[in-house]
């Protein structure tokens, strides 16, 4: 599995258990709107973003951990 595939399914996992935490049951459903449907979209757009938020989050700390590895030198003439 590559790294980028790992990535992904860490942030539709990670996604999956932010719906299921924020869905209304947990509320005894008091926030359900008058259109199902607009909720069902407003969750499936959340949730698209919500990999991609992930995604980038997770890129950028591997980016930061790589750039504090050991072994890696920056430029101290600054």
């Amino acid at each position: 599995m590559s790294q980028r595939s790992s990535d992904l399914l860490i942030s539709i996992l990670a996604s999956v258990i932010s719906i299921l935490l924020s869905w209304p049951w947990w509320r005894d459903f008091e926030f359900w709107p008058e259109s199902p449907l607009a909720w069902y979209l407003y969750f499936a757009l959340g949730f698209v973003l919500a990999v991609y938020v992930f995604m980038v989050f997770i890129g950028s700390l591997r980016e930061l951990f790589e750039h504090e590895a050991p072994g890696h030198e920056f430029d101290e003439e600054a």
